[in-house]
């Protein structure tokens, strides 16, 4: 009997064999949904193996085999490590099966070899399919997180336009009355600490109407000195670093002009700012905060920096995306409006963070761009 009828022959015979031993070495978990399949596949791979040691079968056979495996096994949720595994394990499984059939080895040395070939291109194709199946898992996954992203803006938007215009009008009265008492009576208990609170509301609500995109652009372009900016937001949130007890150490050299709207770029440095303020109340002392700038070419660089806890890698990523925030009662939208207004100014803001420090770092052209509201 030829060689290649007799391993046939013997492969018909012990099939059941190979099958006990082939799931003694799989791993197949109790949550699988098609793990009644799966014996039913090494079958038919059994099955495609004794086909291609009589006449080497076609592509089309060993295709449709390795997608329809793969389809079950990215339905299932299965760990690519453990599917490459069982593949493996049926392969080796069936080698040694293989050598029990009284076949000398050096008789067998080919078929094992074109078998060998087989499972590389089974392996090739099922995986090939797998990963073009979790792909597209993925992306529909990513195309829905920015879906839903984009209804909570919208949600947001119609919210704001609604209801925050009215809380800006009655704020603006009061926020008139009582610069009108600071006049009249400066010496009033707790007048700067009333008109305080409110700027720091009034300063809340404009962050809504950023992201609602229902804020009337009333600002203007104008070349804004660097230092001047800061000193300004500096003693506006005096109370706040007094009460924290924070060294602000500020070495932005006077002369550095950028070019913009000056209440929105006021926004973004006093976010930062108070952001950095809040993460140093995690901090033992000293409690510092760093501010530097400088020219390079046509763009300038603001460096705010604090000593704070650090920022993990994972979080970076994600610090500027809508409604992502880590405090408690935060609504995640500061950084995302720093962020849009930076881009509006042509300019880029990022941030890096370490055991040491972390700096968020803005870019700005030096000659004026067109901005968009």
């Amino acid at each position: 009997m030829a060689v290649r009828e007799q391993l046939i022959e013997y492969l018909d015979q012990n099939i059941d064999q190979y099958i006990r031993n082939w799931k003694k070495k799989i791993r197949i978990s109790e949550s699988d949904i098609h793990r009644d399949k799966v014996e039913a596949n090494g079958v038919m791979m059994y099955q495609l193996v004794q086909t291609n040691i009589k006449n080497p079968i076609s592509d089309e056979k060993l295709i449709m085999l390795a997608k329809k495996v793969a389809v079950e096994r990215a339905e299932a949720n299965i760990n690519i490590g453990d599917f490459i595994f069982n593949v493996n394990a049926g392969r080796s499984v069936l080698m040694k099966h293989m050598t029990y059939s009284g076949i000398n080895v050096e008789d067998l040395q080919a078929i094992l070899d074109s078998i060998n070939e087989l499972f590389d291109q089974f392996s090739y194709h099922a995986v090939t399919e797998y990963t073009k199946l979790k792909s597209n898992e993925l992306q529909e996954k990513i195309s829905f997180i920015d879906e839903t992203h984009q209804e909570k803006l919208s949600i947001l938007g119609q919210m704001s336009s609604s209801f925050v215009h009215e809380f800006r009008n009655p704020l603006t009265a009061i926020m008139g009355f009582v610069k009108l008492l600071q006049k009249e009576h400066p010496d009033m208990a707790y007048i700067d600490v009333i008109d305080h609170e409110l700027q720091q509301l009034n300063f809340r609500i404009s962050q809504f109407l950023h992201v609602s995109k229902k804020e009337i652009d009333t600002g203007y372009e104008e070349k804004i000195e660097v230092n001047k900016i800061f000193a300004g937001i500096i003693e506006f949130i005096y109370p706040s670093i007094v009460d924290i007890d924070v060294e602000i150490q500020n070495t932005i050299p006077s002369g550095l002009y950028i070019f913009g709207q000056h209440d929105k770029l006021r926004q973004v440095f006093l976010n930062i700012l108070m952001n950095s303020l809040d993460a140093l109340k995690e901090k033992g002392f000293p409690r510092k905060i760093l501010l530097r700038g400088d020219k390079y070419e046509d763009v300038i660089h603001i460096h705010i920096s604090n000593n704070g806890p650090m920022i993990p890698p994972e979080t970076v990523d994600t610090i500027f995306e809508p409604f992502y925030t880590t405090k408690e009662l935060g609504t995640g939208i500061g950084l995302y409006v720093c962020q849009k207004i930076i881009q509006n100014h042509k300019g880029h803001i990022s941030c890096m963070s370490d055991e040491v420090e972390t700096t968020f770092t803005i870019t700005l052209p030096v000659e004026k761009s067109d901005l968009r509201a």
